[in-house]
């Protein structure tokens, strides 16, 4: 079993533990915020299980038909954890309004306790996590660093509820965190959503890809550039590159140095089609012709 692979795992046997962890604490505290996100972490745990399941199959190797094999599953199951991620928070956010105009007690000391053991455990969980590079874990990180900062705020929350004793505090903080865990959302949607349409990845600077790639001896010009990746992690380009004649006596060697190039740069697959002097068989060359 691969590190992506346990580390999502790791990740969906914590967030199923916390679920019931926090709809007991929930129901014996009567506070809304543990209920609320108890809930949410219900439809996190199915996120978390089929994102477990995608990371899985993607290790399968490529076959003739599926010849990047399947590894862009992890995309999937990214866009899947966003989904229910959103419901979730819409479904919490219709609960903690009305709370707002008729606020109830709740047993603050049980929040208190419960929430000191949230930072402690999901703590654990984001740095086993956050050094994963594909969207899956990456979404999956940010989860548990949400997890850790509405644990922290629920702590806080209950300390003022017990000594301010007012129980509207319980649905502010429910609000609040529901808020930002749609805000972190929409910043890993983006970059799903880029990767679905074979959008450059946000870590790659294509400039700086062309300026490196020119600076080889032999490269005269580079178009025609395709970026792409398949998860967030497995990087992919395909170019042109023109080159001067001499070097085309041994075109082996000269594509070889401009793949290492590339792979500091982090692009693991290349194509690469060399061209001579004064030829181009590129798009952007037809296009400037028929300008």
């Amino acid at each position: 079993m691969g590190d992506r692979e346990k580390n999502v795992g790791f990740a969906a046997s914590l967030n199923i533990l916390f679920t019931i962890i926090e709809l007991i604490g929930g129901l014996l505290t009567n506070s809304l915020a543990l209920l609320a996100d108890a809930l949410h972490d219900f439809g996190d745990s199915i996120a978390l299980v089929v994102a477990w399941f995608a990371e899985k199959k993607a290790k399968k190797p490529a076959t003739s038909k599926m010849t990047f094999g399947y590894r862009r599953l992890s995309l999937f199951s990214a866009l899947f954890t966003v989904v229910i991620l959103i419901t979730g928070s819409l479904l919490v956010l219709s609960r903690a309004i009305p709370r707002l105009i008729n606020p109830e007690q709740v047993n603050s000391e049980g929040i208190i306790l419960i929430a000191i053991f949230g930072v402690i455990i999901n703590g654990f969980g984001f740095f086993r996590l956050k050094t994963g590079m594909s969207q899956s874990e990456k979404v999956l990180s940010w989860h548990l660093l949400e997890d850790i900062l509405e644990w922290v705020v629920l702590l806080i929350g209950a300390i003022l509820i017990r000594f301010l004793n007012n129980p509207i505090i319980d649905p502010i903080m429910t609000i609040g965190f529901t808020v930002f865990v749609l805000w972190g959302v929409s910043r890993n949607t983006k970059e799903i959503f880029n990767l679905l349409l074979e959008g450059v990845p946000e870590h790659i600077n294509i400039d700086k890809i062309k300026e490196a790639v020119l600076s080889i001896n032999g490269v005269e010009k580079i178009h025609d550039v395709h970026i792409w990746s398949l998860e967030g992690e497995t990087d992919i380009l395909t170019a042109h590159v023109v080159v001067k004649d001499r070097y085309l006596q041994e075109p082996d060697r000269i594509k070889q140095t401009i793949k290492r190039k590339l792979e500091e740069h982090h692009i693991e697959h290349s194509t690469l089609e060399l061209e001579s002097e004064g030829f181009c068989s590129g798009r952007e060359c037809i296009f400037e012709l028929k300008k």
